[in-house]
């Protein structure tokens, strides 16, 4: 049986940021998540802003994340962490929002937070905004979506993976795809250990997945 698109192993692995975000990761955690992304295959790393410049990365999307993971600090502390991950060699940048403004609603405070770090991040480099889905209501979801997208990011990802409220799920990615329709990128991460949550994800509108579980959820896929 032919796998359909989007469901064959080389095809999700082109969505793939592979990543290592534990504080307590070492050079070498490092130099290995490059190595097996490598093997894998996959599009991108995703490392913390620590380890950039990121060696041995030739060929591979560097992805990093500001402001993680709590988000709680000042939009200018966000951009210059930003700009120095661009300084680097970053390709992509995920920067966590005020999940209190989202919750609060304050549609203002997001766009702010958002665009300080977008000036940061110039084009053609991507700014992806992570909206901490599970701590949200719907209602919630969707404005800070909407807010994301005035502020010009690139894409809306689900979680940081370390919210006791948890990471990503179907349901809000459907949110946040009927929010941003075509014109957003969206990147499910957190909790993604299966072939089956995986492409769960990419049925619902996932066209980017953050995993750790990597090999695990290749494995769990046809074709070479």
């Amino acid at each position: 049986m032919t796998a359909t698109p989007l469901r064959d192993r080389r095809s999700v692995a082109a969505l793939i940021d592979h990543t290592l975000l534990k504080p307590e990761a070492t050079s070498a955690d490092v130099a290995a998540l490059v190595a097996e992304a490598r093997e894998l295959g996959v599009l991108a790393v995703c490392v913390s802003p620590s380890a950039l410049p990121l060696a041995g990365a030739e060929g591979l999307v560097v992805a990093t994340v500001v402001g993680f993971p709590s988000g709680k600090v000042k939009s200018s502390v966000k951009a210059a962490e930003a700009a120095q991950a661009v300084a680097d060699g970053a390709d992509e940048v995920d920067m966590v929002i005020d999940v209190g403004a989202a919750r609060e609603g304050d549609r203002a405070a997001l766009e702010a937070d958002v665009a300080a770090v977008r000036a940061a991040v110039p084009p053609p480099r991507v700014l992806k905004v992570i909206v901490e889905s599970a701590a949200l209501d719907d209602e919630q979801l969707a404005t800070a979506c909407a807010a994301a997208e005035a502020a010009g990011a690139d894409f809306v990802k689900t979680s940081t993976g370390f919210h006791p409220a948890g990471g990503a799920s179907a349901h809000a990615v459907e949110v946040m795809r009927a929010t941003v329709g075509d014109r957003l990128g969206i990147k499910a991460s957190g909790g993604i250990r299966t072939a089956e949550a995986a492409l769960a994800l990419l049925d619902a509108g996932a066209t980017r997945l953050g995993l750790s579980a990597s090999r695990a959820v290749l494995d769990g896929l046809p074709g070479a």
